[in-house]
């Protein structure tokens, strides 16, 4: 049962971390109701959100070689004036990587300063039932107001900021790091798929950096007992495996999805869950 259940884990967090209803806020509940033996829940957490990391990279690999090549053409521009791109599609990816690392910065520096807070405050069905309703209604705000005309080579430096500054309230569970981006890109006057895509490359460098912090917690040890067992690298090993899996499908259909579809669908996804969670905390 401990390794169905980490499949489980696996599945649920590669769906929902790219579809914008909270991976984090699904792993805080499916934790109170399926029990691992895991010494950590969040460093179990955090694997799993690295499957997520290598499934995008792996994903969006001929972006991101387009994307080092672009920032390095736009570096030499800097230093040399009459220095032009080898083309249009490298002048787009130089912009696109300078306008994906400002919308990093206020995220990255979020979670330095608020990590404390966050995992021990906040990490609660309530404050995901909150933050799943409250998402919701911007989901279903933005999907009206907003003219959804724009490509992402009109994405202007100030849209991007925003799109950042919003990323922001991804930290706390049940937000939706990708839902909240989405929304902020919807805003910007984005395309549905510019959104979503200009969301899933922005998650790249944030869980990467939050896998850099707590990863190495996983092979610390306390108390001279190792801080995983046989067992534990199992069960963390098929979580990982399913995880990539879904994750890779996940980011596939959505994007192919969110060409033609309102996301509305998933603000009423998560006005139920909020209510079910409701429900439970109720009895």
């Amino acid at each position: 049962m401990d390794y169905f259940n980490a499949i489980i884990f696996g599945i649920i967090q590669g769906i929902t971390e790219f579809l914008p209803v909270s991976s984090s806020g699904h792993l805080v509940v499916l934790h109170k109701f399926i029990s691992l033996p895991v010494k950590s829940e969040l460093a179990f957490d955090v694997t799993l959100h690295f499957a997520t990391l290598l499934a995008v990279v792996w994903f969006f690999r001929a972006d991101i070689i387009k994307l080092f090549a672009g920032l390095v053409y736009s570096v030499k521009k800097i230093f040399k004036k009459d220095y032009n791109y080898p083309s249009e599609t490298d002048s787009f990816y130089g912009k696109l990587s300078w306008l994906l690392i400002l919308a990093t910065i206020p995220a990255a520096l979020a979670g330095v300063l608020l990590e404390n807070l966050i995992e021990n405050a906040l990490r609660s069905p309530a404050v995901v039932a909150l933050m799943l309703i409250a998402v919701g209604v911007l989901f279903i705000i933005f999907e009206k107001i907003s003219k959804k005309t724009d490509k992402l080579n009109n994405l202007t430096w100030k849209n991007a900021l925003i799109i950042g500054l919003a990323q922001v309230f991804a930290l706390i569970p049940g937000t939706s790091r990708s839902g909240i981006t989405i929304i902020a890109g919807l805003g910007a006057g984005l395309k549905r798929e510019a959104a979503v895509r200009f969301s899933f490359l922005l998650s790249i460098p944030i869980i990467f950096g939050a896998s850099i912090i707590k990863i190495p917690q996983i092979f610390n040890t306390r108390g001279g007992e190792s801080f995983i067992a046989g067992n534990e690298m199992a069960i963390l090993a098929i979580a990982f495996i399913a995880s990539f899996i879904t994750g890779l499908l996940a980011i596939k259909y959505f994007l192919r999805f969110a060409r033609s579809h309102s996301l509305n669908v998933f603000a009423y996804y998560r006005f139920a869950l909020a209510v079910l969670i409701i429900i439970t905390l109720i009895k």
